[in-house]
């Protein structure tokens, strides 16, 4: 099916929304329900942002779903317990409004657009045991989307990363990530597993593609419908140059680089910016993330895009730019994967691996340095401590072989998948004894052995005493279920495999001031009169920490939605 034509830029429109992710298809949808008629440009050839290859996890405590469901949250807990993960850079301002209106928001995107959503009953906050976490409940996901339903649009939304496809392009949700990995030990979860391949080779027969859109995808994917269903442009290929202003300062359009040039779009309620943070800005980045500063290599997941446009834009016109977070992106371990003209890419180790027993991360001088089944972003933070203390570049992803066939590590996926590929290719180093897999890799080999000699005893009890994995129910939610005495512990055996892993980020946490409404702040604390900010171009509103899954997307569909509010008032 040929990519739709579509229309030139108009020359004006109520609100002009900078960013195709969550948030600025949130804006678009909320400020035309509210009366407005908005326009939606998005630097990119694909829509959808880093949404559309994200996880797709959407963190509100005290959302409608979960409350139908009969699960109860407090307000006030969820407050604590973010107050708790962000100490003195709590913004209190921004989390009010945040809990005031979260609630609001996913009950008008449930109710009211084909944002159809599900909460997880049992998905634990990242830090269980801190005052305030819950065990569930304020987790939700998409349901997953038939992408069929947006026709010919279906071609213009941004594409599964291969990597994390399998069969050429299918990609797993979680319950197929459930149901695949047992599907050699359970008859149930092998029927799941053929009927999923079917269905892909259908749609790959028939539209070229996989149309089953699940966790992000399912997200962009809907928001996606509801934009095209009620007529809101939605323009690919058109890069912000810079914003208009008029005599007063308020911000009334845009200047914009696309297909057949520059042109210009009058906005008269203002602009709206969630051109998804500056992943891809390597200056920026190189000032702002102190690893980076310091001499470590960093990979991002995020869309080449996001490259800090909007945010460039706004301080282009004065506004503020937040610059005290603790960590100024949101962090995950990633491995390289080598492409055929010798440049490498990354690949995300974000819950699948780390957790599972017979898995340790270690320094190149041997030791073990973190707790690896903490999340993602925790674990980098223990990493980046470690290659700044070591003066090293990298540490290592251990595993045994029962491991690896049994969960995959990090690109290398589980049995029946091969994995010799990976071998050839040196992503992954294997050998029978940890001594020759010390050399390998460059890993002082006695210390080696001895650290994992005392790890073998204490797991074979389902304790670690040195780092605590496998300690609190969120890393047992990500271990092995089916192993005991503790989901996350267990002795490793030869022979063994190790993956070279480095500090990596899904987004940048640093980004403009807002206000409670959406509005972007100057240096001075004042309003920029119509300019609004969502998403990653804003700073976080948990101030670079990470209570839980799902706390960009939350806050995207949030203050996406209160933006649409605040532009039509």
């Amino acid at each position: 099916m040929p990519k739709p034509d579509l229309p030139d830029l108009p020359d004006t429109c109520d609100l002009l929304v900078v960013g195709s992710g969550a948030a600025g298809m949130a804006a678009a949808i909320s400020a035309h329900h509210h009366g407005l008629k908005p326009v939606i440009v998005e630097k990119s050839e694909f829509f959808g942002g880093s949404t559309a290859v994200s996880g797709g996890a959407i963190w509100v405590p005290c959302n409608p779903i979960a409350a139908a469901a009969g699960m109860t949250d407090d307000r006030e807990a969820a407050s604590a317990y973010i107050r708790g993960e962000t100490g003195n850079r709590f913004n209190a301002e921004l989390v009010d409004a945040f809990l005031d209106k979260g609630p609001e928001a996913i009950g008008f995107f449930h109710e009211r657009t084909a944002l159809k959503m599900a909460h997880r009953a049992l998905s634990p906050d990242y830090h269980s045991d801190a005052p305030g976490a819950t065990e569930g409940g304020r987790a939700l996901d998409a349901l997953d989307y038939d992408g069929r339903r947006l026709g010919a649009d279906l071609y213009r939304m941004r594409p599964p990363i291969a990597d994390f496809t399998i069969l050429g392009g299918m990609p797993l949700g979680r319950p197929d990530i459930f149901h695949f990995l047992r599907m050699t030990r359970s008859v149930k979860s092998a029927a799941y597993a053929i009927g999923a391949v079917l269905r892909y080779f259908r749609d790959r027969l028939t539209w070229g593609r996989n149309t089953r859109l699940v966790m992000g995808a399912a997200v962009s994917g809907r928001l996606a419908e509801t934009v095209f269903a009620r007529n809101i442009p939605l323009f690919t290929g058109h890069e912000l140059v810079r914003l208009l202003q008029d005599e007063s300062g308020r911000v009334v359009g845009a200047e914009l680089k696309g297909p057949r040039g520059v042109c210009r779009i009058a906005a008269h309620r203002g602009v709206v910016l969630a051109a998804g943070g500056y992943p891809h800005d390597a200056a920026r980045r190189a000032q702002s993330f102190e690893h980076v500063r310091r001499g470590l290599p960093h990979y991002s997941m995020s869309p080449v895009s996001g490259t800090g446009g909007g945010i460039a834009a706004a301080e282009a016109v004065g506004a503020a730019f937040v610059d005290t977070n603790p960590n100024a992106g949101f962090w995950t371990p990633v491995s390289l994967l080598r492409n055929a003209d010798g440049s490498v890419r990354p690949f995300p180790h974000l819950f699948l691996d780390r957790a599972k027993p017979g898995v340790i991360a270690v320094g190149h001088d041997g030791r073990r340095f973190v707790n690896e089944a903490s999340s993602y972003h925790d674990f980098v933070q223990g990493l980046i401590a470690k290659l700044l203390a070591d003066g090293e570049k990298s540490a290592w992803l251990v595993a045994d072989h029962r491991a690896v066939r049994r969960y995959g590590l990090g690109a290398a996926h589980a049995f029946p998948a091969r994995i010799g590929r990976h071998v050839a290719s040196g992503y992954l180093k294997r050998d029978a004894t940890l001594e020759g897999l010390a050399r390998q890799c460059g890993i002082a080999a006695a210390t080696f052995r001895q650290t994992v000699a005392l790890f073998n005893e204490a797991a074979a009890r389902g304790e670690d005493p040195a780092f605590g994995k496998g300690s609190t129910s969120y890393q047992r939610y990500l271990g092995d279920g089916e192993n005991r005495p503790n989901p996350c512990l267990r002795p490793l055996e030869g022979p063994f495999y190790a993956v070279e892993i480095y500090p990596g980020d899904i987004g940048t946490s640093m980004g403009l001031d807002i206000t409670a409404k959406g509005e972007v702040r100057d240096s001075r604390g004042r309003t920029i009169p119509g300019l609004y900010a969502c998403g990653n171009d804003i700073n976080s509103v948990m101030s670079g920490a990470y209570p839980g899954p799902g706390i960009t997307l939350g806050p995207a569909l949030t203050f996406g939605y209160v933006i649409g509010q605040s532009a039509a008032a």
